[in-house]
């Protein structure tokens, strides 16, 4: 259990994390506002193909892009916004997605291809 005191420093150093961020962030992937809880940093080449650069993108945006693809073809043909978009099945995810809220999550499920893979 924490005391009070220690309850404000916690509070306090989340709302400078989160101050910290810019506000109006756009998802590169689906063009909606992304809100400050909702953010992730995607890696554009996984870390273990040795990727440094990221974007950020909504949290449902970036599970959906590791539910669709192995590491593997993300490093090889998926290595940027731009050709994301492009793969048919991401562009069915973001015309849906692109119609609900800012703040809209909805759990996300592996691509039948990658499970049985």
């Amino acid at each position: 259990m924490t005391g009070r005191i220690k309850k404000k420093q916690i509070q306090a150093e989340l709302s400078n994390f989160i101050a910290l961020q810019p506000e109006d962030v756009i998802c590169p992937l689906c063009d909606r506002a992304i809100p400050k809880l909702q953010r992730d940093e995607h890696h554009l080449i996984p870390k273990s193909h040795g990727g440094r650069h990221t974007a950020v993108l909504h949290r449902i945006c970036h599970r959906q892009i590791h539910a669709v693809f192995t590491e593997t073809e993300l490093a090889r043909q998926y290595h940027s916004i731009e050709l994301l978009k492009q793969q048919e099945e991401m562009a069915s995810f973001i015309a849906w997605v692109r119609l609900k809220p800012d703040d809209f999550f909805e759990r996300t499920r592996k691509s039948r291809r990658l499970k049985t893979a």
